[in-house]
C-alpha cells in the first residue's frame, strides 16, 4: 500500500490493488491507517526494545501493557501463566500487578532462562510473586508442572510470548487453554507479525507462519472459546481499536 499525507489539504490518500482512497487526516480511518504503519516502522527500529518495568527491560509495546493490566484489573487471575521469560519484565510487571491487586502470582516459562535474568529475577523486589519453569513449553513435563502450580478453582490466565511459529503457537494453545477459566483469556500475542512480512527487518513466511493463522485453527475447534478485544473500561473518543502488537490474539473462554 501506498500511502499520501498531504497535512496542509488534511489528507491522507491510499493506493494500492488499483484502488484509490481519499480520507480526512483528522479521522479515525486514518488514525486506523497510520497507527498501522507507524507499528510496523517501530517494529522494524526495535521501539519495544526501549522500555523497562522496576528495572527489567520489558519488551512490550506500552499500550499493550496498559490493556493488559486493564484485563488483570477485571478479572482478578490467581495465576498468570506466561510463555517467554526473555529479561524477565513482562514477570515482574505481572507480578506488581499481582502486589497492588493483595492477590495472584506468575508463572514463567522459557525453554532457556539465561543465568543473568534468572539472577536478575529472583533477586527482584517481587520475586516471591514469580515462579520460574525451564523447558520446552509445549513439551509434556512442562505442560504438567505448569498445571501442578494451579490450584482447582483458581481463576487463570494465559500470556502465549514465546516462539511465535504457528506451529508452536497452536501447540501453545492446545496446550494451556484448559487452564483458563471462564471469564478470563488466554493471549497469543504478536499478531502482528502478518503486517511485518515486507518490511526490512521482516521474513515472507510471515504472511502465513505466525499466530493469527494458529488462533484461526485453534478457534475453529474450541467453540468454548471467542476471538475477543477486551472493552475499553474508559472511552471517550470514537476509537474501537487497540494500537496493538497482539492482533487478534485476546482469546476468552466462554464455558468450561
Amino acid at each position: 500500500m501506498r500511502l499520501i499525507l498531504d497535512t496542509d489539504a488534511r489528507t491522507l490518500v491510499t493506493e494500492g490493488d488499483g484502488e484509490r482512497h481519499l480520507v480526512d487526516l483528522y479521522s479515525d480511518k486514518a488514525f486506523e491507517l497510520l497507527s498501522l504503519h507507524w507499528l510496523q516502522v517501530g517494529w522494524n527500529q526495535k521501539y519495544t526494545y526501549t522500555f523497562s518495568w522496576l528495572g527489567r527491560p520489558v519488551v512490550q509495546l506500552p499500550e499493550d501493557l496498559i490493556r493488559i493490566q486493564e484485563v488483570v484489573w477485571r478479572v482478578r487471575p490467581d495465576v498468570i501463566v506466561e510463555t517467554g521469560v526473555a529479561h524477565g519484565g513482562s514477570l515482574v510487571f505481572s507480578a506488581s500487578l499481582c502486589r497492588l491487586l493483595g492477590r495472584g502470582r506468575v508463572i514463567g516459562v522459557d525453554i532457556e532462562i539465561r543465568s543473568d535474568n534468572r539472577k536478575a529475577i529472583e533477586a527482584h523486589p517481587l520475586s516471591s510473586f514469580i515462579t520460574l519453569v525451564e523447558g520446552d513449553s509445549v513439551a509434556s513435563e512442562t505442560v504438567a508442572a505448569v498445571k501442578a502450580l494451579a490450584a482447582p478453582g483458581q481463576t487463570v490466565l494465559v500470556l502465549l510470548d514465546s516462539c511465535h511459529t504457528k506451529d508452536h503457537v497452536l501447540k501453545e494453545l492446545e496446550a494451556y487453554h484448559d487452564l483458563v477459566t471462564p471469564g478470563s483469556y488466554i493471549v497469543a500475542t504478536d499478531g502482528i507479525m502478518k503486517h511485518l512480512a515486507g518490511v526490512p527487518r521482516g521474513r515472507p513466511e510471515w504472511r502465513w507462519d505466525q499466530p493469527g493463522n494458529a488462533v484461526e485453527e485453534f478457534l475453529a475447534r474450541h467453540p468454548e472459546f471467542v476471538q475477543e478485544q477486551p472493552s475499553w473500561p474508559f472511552n471517550e473518543s470514537n476509537l474501537r481499536l487497540n494500537v496493538t502488537h497482539w492482533m487478534g490474539g485476546w482469546l476468552r473462554r466462554l464455558s468450561a
